[in-house]
């Protein structure tokens, strides 16, 4: 059973009798898997409420992601991000990821503007993006947007403002460089 599987199990039963609900059961409703993913989106475009989707490692979650999913969660109903599993991420970016899967999709979670988030393991989002079939596809400003994978699937695709000098990679470095 996947650590996913094993939360939301715990969730749908119940957290031991206690009135006061359990802040980690409530994100966990927020992280699903593929399938679920798939089923939810159908419902959502049912219900003719538009879909955001973005993805990405978040994985030293800094004030650029904060302000790119405010910006991204704005331009529509809701909000799904694509989470690089630890497999995908390392693929990507080598001696990374500093987080789990595990503990990024839950900070992902906690933050009021992310309404799903659903961890892949391939290199690229496309078929989750496929599964999920979003009104808007978004990205950072780091990428142009007819480079955008998925832009094909998507009815609109749009490139937000990057946040300069905000990157995990310069906090990666800069905690290197203070440690010596």
């Amino acid at each position: 059973m996947s650590w996913m599987q094993s939360r939301r199990q715990n969730y749908e039963h119940g957290n031991g009798g206690s009135k006061t609900p359990d802040p980690s059961c409530e994100r966990m409703k927020k992280i699903l898997d593929r399938k679920d993913i798939k089923k939810m989106a159908a419902r959502l475009r049912a219900e003719r409420r538009k879909i955001v989707f973005t993805n990405g490692c978040f994985d030293i979650l800094h004030a650029g992601h904060v302000r790119y999913l405010k910006q991204a969660r704005k331009l529509g109903d809701v909000l799904i991000i694509g989470l690089n599993s630890d497999l995908s991420v390392s693929r990507i970016k080598p001696g990374r990821p500093i987080n789990s899967e595990k503990n990024r999709a839950e900070v992902l979670a906690g933050l009021t503007v992310v309404d799903y988030v659903v961890v892949f393991c391939e290199k690229t989002p496309y078929n989750l993006i496929k599964a999920v079939k979003p009104d808007i596809l978004v990205k950072g400003g780091d990428w142009r947007e007819e480079d955008i994978i998925g832009s094909d699937i998507a009815k609109e695709t749009r490139s937000l403002p990057f946040v300069k000098g905000v990157s995990t990679t310069r906090i990666i470095e800069k905690i290197i460089r203070t440690k010596d």
